[in-house]
């Protein structure tokens, strides 16, 4: 079977959103995806934030599916545990088989030996594709993952695929893309600013009942921990996803929703510790440049919830790493400059980001009350998305 083959029939039930991080068994199947102008292929830098992008495209109305090799199973086994399978939330996992049958190089081999027990601890159904089959293998990946609300698997052995023969030169493809670059100017970060100049004057609790303000009814996706927990004390809505656990992935989320319903604004609420975690997604959103994503950090220089542990972000200013991706972006320590950042970035192009650097100070929040589902649904339903 070839890439443009499996492709068109991934088209043909039902599968309207793809992405994950490539391997060479189905080198051909993301080509045919890339070039597919209803639903092209996203590419993550990691196979967990893969799963995170999926599971906004979801949320979002779109049935998504996840390319990725099976070294990357272990690479998203937080997110499928405490997102993907503890939501509920549908995606098809295409994972190669490498190491299958002993017949790899020496690093694929006990990850071979182990990938269909690792989707028996997830408790992620599987079959394995074969030649003469594949229709049936996607009809049923479709009404599983539809009835029982959960990822499936579909795992996919050396060979099924049809591959590009080497030579030893640059794919065709790849060579012919070049064309159709263009550059980008990065925005000009002005004068250096110095970390004292960035003093906080707020709480987080405080900058994010500032940052809910400025809002309508947007959707707001939450990093776990105090920040979705702060946001649901001051202001519950339907409107907020919170994360209760897959701690970094509020942003990939964030992106597959802002990818899958572009006319109307997709906020995060992230945390410096969440993102560090996932600071590739900061690529991948610059260079896809959704035009409505407002990303906003609440930056308190320490890991919040674990005893006050320093970040990285004491260090290194997130709005500079963010702005050489290619967002907007701006930093500001004041409420004053908050809600005028916020309604700048909702007015504006994006992808916008916002750095509030706020105080360390924690009161006492409880836990969030919704159960994962009632989250989820409710959530889907103030998109129209059900």
């Amino acid at each position: 079977m070839t890439g443009a083959e499996l492709a068109a029939l991934l088209e043909h039930h039902g599968f309207e959103f793809f992405t994950g991080v490539p391997c060479s068994l189905i080198e051909e199947l993301i080509a045919a995806l890339t070039r597919r102008p209803r639903a092209p292929y996203v590419a993550a830098a990691r196979e967990d934030a893969a799963v995170g992008l999926a599971a906004g495209a979801w949320l979002g109305g779109r049935r998504p599916a996840v390319l990725m090799q099976n070294s990357g199973l272990g690479t998203s086994a937080n997110a499928l545990a405490s997102l993907s399978v503890m939501y509920g939330l549908p995606a098809l996992l295409l994972v190669t088989w490498r190491g299958f049958d002993d017949g790899d190089a020496p690093e694929h081999i006990l990850t071979g030996a182990i990938t269909p027990r690792l989707l028996d601890l997830y408790g992620i159904s599987y079959q394995v594709l074969r030649r003469e089959g594949a229709d049936e293998a996607l009809a049923w990946a479709r009404r599983e993952m539809d009835t029982r609300e959960q990822p499936v698997a579909i795992l996919v052995p050396p060979g099924v695929l049809e591959q590009r023969l080497r030579a030893g030169t640059e794919p065709a493809a790849r060579r012919d893309s070049r064309a159709d670059l263009v550059s980008v100017p990065v925005p000009p970060s002005g004068p250096a600013v110095r970390e004292d100049e960035l003093r906080p004057s707020m709480s987080r609790r405080d900058a994010i009942a500032v940052a809910l303000k400025q809002l309508g009814p947007e959707p707001v996706i939450h990093a776990n921990g105090y920040v979705c927990r702060e946001s649901c004390a001051v202001a519950d809505r339907p409107q907020n996803f919170y994360m209760l656990g897959s701690m970094g992935l509020a942003s990939a989320i964030g992106l597959g929703l802002a990818l899958v319903q572009p006319d109307h604004a997709t906020i995060v609420f992230d945390g410096d510790g969440n993102l560090l975690m996932n600071l590739g997604i900061l690529a991948t959103v610059g260079s896809l440049r959704p035009a409505r994503f407002v990303h906003v950090v609440f930056d308190n220089e320490v890991y919040g919830s674990t005893g006050n542990q320093p970040s990285s972000s004491r260090e290194v200013r997130l709005d500079r790493i963010a702005r050489a991706a290619g967002y907007v972006a701006t930093a500001v320590a004041t409420s004053d400059a908050l809600a005028a950042a916020v309604r700048d970035a909702l007015a504006g192009p994006g992808p916008r980001f916002v750095l509030a650097k706020v105080t360390p100070e924690e009161a006492a929040t409880p836990r969030i009350p919704h159960a994962p589902r009632q989250i989820r649904d409710r959530f889907r339903a103030s998109l129209g998305a059900t």
